[in-house]
């Protein structure tokens, strides 16, 4: 189990958007911009459950570590709703600055 968190823990650092937090046990905190956010869409796609958002610890999503195929599966959709949150809001600030530019 070690092996996989560290494996995991590895893994979502290279989340755009996602900094990895030092963490104990059977769960990973990631600081994110929107964690109910992102708690939300990945409850959603996945189960509800899956990932929880800590009262006490500001910004702050925590990520079960579980086998590698469902860590896997997890670390594909936090990837994938954090890099469309990262496409959008690249292209809302190309739209802002291109706007601000004619102007």
């Amino acid at each position: 189990m070690t092996e996989e968190r560290e494996r995991f823990f590895s893994r979502l650092a290279t989340v755009p958007g996602v900094r990895t937090m030092p963490s104990i046990g059977s769960w990973i905190l990631v600081e994110v911009d929107d964690p109910a956010d992102l708690a939300r869409k990945v409850n959603r796609r996945l189960e509800p459950g899956t990932v929880s958002v800590p009262r006490h610890i500001p910004g702050a999503v925590r990520v079960p570590v579980r086998d590698p195929k469902r860590n896997e599966e997890l670390f594909q959709t936090i990837r994938d709703i954090q890099e469309k949150k990262e496409r959008r809001r690249y292209f809302l600030e190309l739209k802002t600055s291109s706007s601000s530019a004619v102007s």
